[in-house]
Parts: structure tokens; C-alpha cells; sequence
């Protein structure tokens, strides 16, 4: 898909690397010069286990997470436009296990310990997490072009209290902080009667912390409630959100109704279209944007194997010789704030690089320091050059492979045709409404229009821009729209309006007004009738002339 260098370079980079793909230099860039410092420093005893060839050649990923009933089933079932093997759908809690949906040529499913195993996965790695999580975790296979594209993850619905983290038998926010590392979408989606963040839905999308611009928020069954109740039930998500996630920008939340059934109030529908199809937009982008994503990702953790290798070795340089071994030990994790500081300035690190300081304190209780390894520069210093280097000519190489043969858009299933004929958003509605009529739409409100234009006292059966611009003010809309307004409705170029043209204006002005966008050019089917031209005549005027 993506080629390392061109043929004239004979497939080499200047160091005398060859990589066939921009997938292939990326697991050769972590292979050779990220995971020997992660190897040295225990890296993925403390963090994320390493990374394998399928975690950079699978598909994109899209993870849902949600409380019980909240229809992150329905949704995926929605975009699917099937049943997938092993789904359940009610109102109690059904999905009581992780459902990896993928495409296969033949239906079925795959249980998790063999999931596990299969190379060609990227859940190898999730072995780790026991018996317990392998028995809730399956594979689901079908043959759907939806999922030629994308992969979803489906999760348990969360329930609050403690024993439902009790009960689990496997740690539920690390396994989704397993998953939000090597997914490219996560979607946290809300119903309209629970707006309630649970504790372990909060512990949940605190899990994905550092991952904040993979996360999309949806509200689901938003039809379900009138107008002023969905602005105070958006405020009131807002307001959840903002005690979670403890970012400055405000987190992204599309507004519908993800199913196959009739809308229950009707009076947002053109908002859920509108939002649906944003959402549409969100996920069918994920695959162009794949390995820019892989790339980021590799960036963060690089950057954490480096501040773990300066945590490590500096609680080795740190440790007695011989005595009082276990005394310092817990000094200096009491410490440990103090010593993220002094790193931070000894290394000219950012805060929001070191990994969060409770929970190593907690793991660091397992170790005997006295046996870290010493900090090894020589390390530090290939995955400094590898950032310097090789990342900047990567980028561009992204950019310039996927401009000659961009990855394909997410198509098929509630993808296919959501923006073509006349149940596409927009289809007759303001620019293009009168698109598909025989006669002029501008005409059905002529005569309203007529009335003012006479009023403006035309001269030769036109009026001056001076006084049609203090008509068109009364709209109260900016000069800019004005002006473009201005452009589209003067359509002979001659600096004055003609009735159809003031008409063609009033028009224009009523499309705005109604919150709809301008065109840079005006369609064919707005064009006055007095200003279109006869192609007929011009055709017999060209034969004359000749």
C-alpha cells in the first residue's frame, strides 16, 4: 500500500534499511529501536505488553463502551445491517462478555483461547489477562463489507456498584486500557435516561487517559425525549463528562438515534440526520487515517519507554550498596513525586509524559530496586534519533503515498448510499430544493419579492446597489454573507439587479436565514430564467457564424 522509498532508490533508505511498507517500517522501527529499551527496563511489566506484527497490520479498530442497555449492541448491529454471531439484545444487562466483530469468509465464532493463539489476531497479548477474561471473550466472523474496513469492539454493559467489579474475575479497566492503546476509535455512548456515571464506568474512561483524542461520545436514543428536554439532558451529559474527563476541550457528542425504527418525537430529525452523518464521516475516515494513527501511537509510547528508563535507573543509582535496603526502598516511593520533578527538570521532560504516580508507587512495592538496571544512554539515544529522524521522513511519506493511492472509505451496510438520492442528507432542502422541479423554485415567491423590488423605484428595470443594499441589511446578516450573496444573485455581472436577479437575492437570503450553506457557484437550476442561456440558439448563431 505504502512504499518506503522509490525504485531509483533501489527500495533503501539512507541508512540501508529496507521497507517494503509504511506498516513494515513501523514494526521495524519498534523492533530495533524501541523494544530493546522497553526489554531492559521492564517496560511491559509496568505498562503495556510489547507489540507484535499484528498489531501493526490489523484493520482499524472501533471500541464501544457503555453502561447496560445503553444500545452499544444495537448500534453496531445498526451499522452492520445484519446480526453477527453470538448477539444478544435486551433491556437487562445481555452482553456479558467482550465480542471481537470481525470479517471472515465464513460465519462462527471463535472463542477466546483461541483467539489468543491465532497470529493473524492482534489479541495475543491479551493472554495475560486469565481464564476469567478468555471465557468472556470471543470472535465474532461474518462476511460483511462493513467490516472489510473496520473491526468493532463490543464490551459488557456496566453496572454500578462494587460487586460488580468484584464479580468479574479479571481486571475490567485494565483489559480497556489494553484495548484503548490499539484501538483507533473508542466510542462512550449514553442513553437519554441514564446519564449517571457509574464508579466503574468513571475508573472505565479513566483507563483511557492519554488517549483522549480517540474518544467520541454519542448519546443514543435521543428521539426518545422533545426539544427541551434534549437541551437539558446535553447539559447534564456535559456536565458528567466534565468530572471524568479532566481535559480543557470539550469531548465530542453526537446526538441520534442508532437504530432501524421510527423516530418516536420527529421534531430533531434534521439534526439526528445531520449528526449521524458527522458520525458517519468519523468512522469512515479511519482507515486513511490508519497509519498515521499507528504512528502517533508508537510516538507515545516511546516517549513513556523513555521516562520509564529514568524512573528505573534512577531508583538503582538511589539504592544502598549493602544496607538498609528495604528502608530506602520505601523512601523512595513515598518519593516518587518529588522524583518525577527533579527528572523533569534534569531531562527537560513534560508532566504529562511520566505515567501516573499512584499506581507505581503500587507496582513498585514488587520490585527489589538493588536489581534495576543502570540507565544505559546508548538506548535513550537511538530512540532519540529514531524521533528525530526517521518519524519526520515517515510522515512524509504517509502523506505523499496515500495522495497518489488514498486507502479506501468505510462502505457497505448503513454506509452504503447514506448520502446519495433523495434520503441523503440535505436532498431537497435549501440550495438544492427545486433541483428536481421543471419550473423556477425562486418563482413561488416571486410576487412577495416583486412587491419590494418595485418599491426600490428600478430605473430601465433595475436596481442600483445602493438601494438594494439597504434591502438586503434588514436581514441583519454579515457583510460577507451579503456580499457573496451579491455575486451569485448579479448574474450578468453588471453591478445592478434585475427583478429575477433581487428575486434570485431574496431568495438566497431566506436559505441562509434557514441555517443552510451558500454554494461558491450558483446551480443550474437557480439560474433566472431570463439569464439562462439557449443552448439551441447559441448552437445555430455558432453554425451561422461559420
Amino acid at each position: 500500500m505504502f512504499s518506503w522509498v522509490n525504485n531509483e532508490q533501489g527500495g533503501r533508505n539512507k541508512d540501508g534499511e529496507m521497507y517494503q511498507t509504511v506498516t513494515e517500517g513501523l514494526q521495524q522501527l519498534y523492533t530495533k529501536k524501541i523494544l530493546p529499551l522497553e526489554e531492559t527496563y521492564l517496560f511491559h511489566d509496568f505498562h503495556s505488553p510489547a507489540l507484535e506484527a499484528a498489531d501493526f497490520q490489523s484493520k482499524p479498530m472501533v471500541l464501544l463502551v457503555g453502561q447496560y442497555s445503553t444500545g452499544k449492541t444495537t448500534f453496531i448491529r445498526y451499522l452492520l445491517e445484519q446480526d453477527f454471531p453470538g448477539m444478544r439484545i435486551g433491556p437487562e444487562p445481555t452482553t456479558d462478555g467482550f465480542i471481537a466483530v470481525m470479517y471472515g469468509e465464513n460465519e462462527g465464532v471463535v472463542p477466546g483461547n483461541a483467539l489468543v493463539v491465532d497470529p493473524k489476531k492482534p489479541f495475543r497479548k491479551l493472554n495475560a489477562f486469565g481464564n476469567s477474561f478468555l471465557n468472556r471473550l470471543i470472535c465474532s466472523q461474518i462476511p460483511n463489507q462493513v467490516l472489510r474496513g473496520i473491526s468493532i469492539i463490543d464490551t459488557p454493559g456496566i453496572l454500578s456498584g462494587e460487586k460488580q467489579r468484584i464479580s468479574r474475575g479479571y481486571d475490567f479497566s485494565e483489559v480497556l486500557r489494553w484495548f484503548g492503546e490499539r484501538v483507533d476509535r473508542i466510542i462512550l455512548l449514553f442513553d437519554a435516561h441514564k446519564l449517571d456515571i457509574s464508579d466503574e464506568f468513571s475508573e472505565a474512561i479513566k483507563a483511557f487517559r492519554g488517549q483522549d483524542d480517540k474518544i467520541r461520545v454519542v448519546l443514543n436514543k435521543a428521539d426518545q425525549v422533545d426539544s427541551q428536554q434534549l437541551m437539558r439532558v446535553y447539559g447534564a451529559l456535559m456536565w458528567s463528562l466534565g468530572k471524568v474527563i479532566n481535559t480543557p476541550e470539550v469531548v465530542r457528542v453526537y446526538l441520534g438515534s442508532f437504530w432501524a425504527k421510527p423516530l418516536r418525537n420527529t421534531e430533531n430529525r434534521r439534526l439526528f440526520e445531520a449528526e449521524t452523518q458527522d458520525l458517519f464521516k468519523d468512522i469512515q475516515g479511519l482507515p486513511r487515517n490508519a497509519a498515521l494513527r499507528k504512528l502517533n501511537d508508537l510516538i507515545k509510547r516511546a516517549r513513556l519507554a523513555k521516562v520509564h528508563a529514568y524512573i528505573i535507573s534512577y531508583l538503582k543509582k538511589e539504592m544502598p550498596s549493602l544496607f538498609g535496603k528495604e528502608k530506602k526502598k520505601e523512601e523512595l516511593i513515598l518519593r516518587l513525586p518529588e522524583i518525577y520533578t527533579i527528572l523533569q527538570r534534569e531531562h527537560h521532560i513534560s508532566a504529562g509524559d511520566f505515567p501516573n504516580v499512584v499506581k507505581m508507587q503500587e507496582q513498585l512495592q514488587h520490585y527489589d530496586f538493588s536489581k534495576f538496571p543502570s540507565l544505559k544512554m546508548k538506548l535513550i539515544e537511538s530512540v532519540d534519533k529514531m524521533l528525530a529522524n526517521k518519524i519526520s521522513g515517515l510522515m512524509t511519506m504517509i502523506r505523499d503515498e496515500e495522495s497518489k493511492a488514498p486507502p479506501a472509505l468505510v462502505s457497505g451496510g448503513a454506509f452504503e448510499g447514506s448520502q446519495d438520492g433523495p434520503f441523503g442528507q440535505g436532498y431537497g432542502e435549501g440550495i438544492s430544493a427545486g433541483s428536481d422541479c421543471d419550473d423556477w423554485i425562486v418563482s413561488h415567491d416571486k410576487h412577495k419579492y416583486d412587491e419590494i423590488f418595485y418599491s426600490l423605484n428600478p430605473i430601465n428595470g433595475k436596481i442600483s446597489g445602493v438601494n438594494a443594499k439597504k434591502e438586503m441589511m434588514s436581514s441583519r446578516l454579515p457583510n460577507t454573507v451579503l456580499g457573496k450573496i451579491w455575486k451569485l444573485a448579479d448574474c450578468d455581472k453588471d453591478g445592478m439587479l434585475d427583478d429575477e436577479e433581487f428575486a434570485l437575492a431574496q431568495h438566497l437570503i431566506k436559505v441562509k436565514l434557514e441555517g443552510y450553506e451558500l454554494p461558491t457557484e450558483l446551480p443550474q437550476h437557480l439560474v433566472p430564467p431570463a439569464h439562462r442561456k439557449n443552448e439551441v440558439a447559441d448552437i445555430l448563431y455558432n453554425h451561422d457564424a461559420d
